[in-house]
């Protein structure tokens, strides 16, 4: 059985940020990510959220993409 969409965002952020906590809900399209990293330290929000959301970036691509829309995304550090 292929990996839920729910694991397949967790992952891919785990893969692109190592060591990084991921916390993901939601469905039909629509998910709410919560990060905590030390990638994060010295990073503003926006820099933050583009390393989430460029570790994502290859499951909202297409027409037929699992992932529609990130409705909240929250970044902290340790």
């Amino acid at each position: 059985m292929s990996e839920s969409i729910l694991e397949q965002i967790r992952t891919s952020v785990e893969e692109a940020i190592p060591g990084a906590a991921v916390q993901v809900t939601g469905g039909g399209g629509h998910y709410t990510l919560d990060v905590t990293s030390e990638a994060f330290e010295g990073k503003n929000r926006v820099q933050a959220q583009r390393l989430v959301l460029s570790a994502i970036a290859h499951l909202m691509k297409g027409d037929a993409a699992p992932v529609h829309a990130v409705d909240s995304l929250k970044t902290h550090t340790p």
